[in-house]
C-alpha cells in the first residue's frame, strides 16, 4: 500500500477469520468495511465520525474489543499521523471502560502490523484486551539475546538510518 492513501472504509477484526472466509467471503472483501457499512452486524461498543469500537467475535479474554478507522489504511507506516493519534485516543477510552465497567486488572493494546506479526485483515486496527488476575491466558512472547553490545549498537545504526528517510 502506497504512503497514506485510504484503501476504503473499515471496521472490526476478527479472530475467527478463518471460519468466515470459509464460509463464502473472499480475499476481495474487507471485513472491516462490510462492518462499518453495516452489511455484517457487530456489537458496537463506541462510534465517532472517524473511528469504530466494537465486541471480537473471537476474543483473546471475554471483553476483547477491536478499534479502527473507519477509512481503511493497512499498515501503521502508512497511516496519517493524526488518525494513529485518534485511534490511541479511543483505545485509551476504552481500556478505561474495560477497568471500570468489567473490574479488569489491567489492558493489553495490541496493533499487529503485516502478516509475518499476524495482521489478518488489511486494515489497521487495535485489540484491546481486559486483563483480570488469573485469566489463565499467557502471551506466547519467547525473548531473545544480542551476540553483544556491538550487534545491538549495529542494528540501533541501521535503524536510524531508516530514521532519516
Amino acid at each position: 500500500m502506497a504512503g497514506s492513501a485510504p484503501v476504503g472504509r473499515g471496521a472490526f477484526v476478527f479472530s475467527s477469520i478463518g471460519k468466515l472466509l470459509a464460509s463464502g467471503y473472499t480475499a476481495a472483501m474487507n471485513i472491516f468495511e462490510k462492518i462499518v457499512s453495516r452489511e455484517i452486524p457487530a456489537t458496537i461498543v463506541y462510534e465517532d465520525e472517524d473511528t469504530l469500537a466494537f465486541m471480537d467475535i473471537g476474543p483473546v479474554i471475554k471483553g476483547h474489543t477491536l478499534v479502527i478507522p473507519k477509512t481503511c489504511y493497512d499498515q501503521v507506516a502508512g497511516t496519517p499521523d493524526v488518525v494513529l493519534a485518534k485511534l490511541m485516543r479511543v483505545c485509551k477510552q476504552i481500556a478505561a471502560a474495560q477497568m471500570k465497567g468489567l473490574g479488569a486488572d489491567g489492558v493489553n493494546i495490541i496493533q499487529n502490523n503485516g502478516k509475518s506479526a499476524g495482521q489478518v485483515v488489511p486494515h489497521i486496527h487495535f485489540h484491546v484486551i481486559p486483563r483480570f488476575e488469573g485469566d489463565g491466558h499467557h502471551w506466547n512472547w519467547h525473548t531473545q539475546k544480542y551476540n553483544s553490545p556491538d550487534e545491538m549498537e549495529r542494528l540501533a545504526a541501521k535503524i536510524r538510518e531508516g530514521l532519516d528517510g
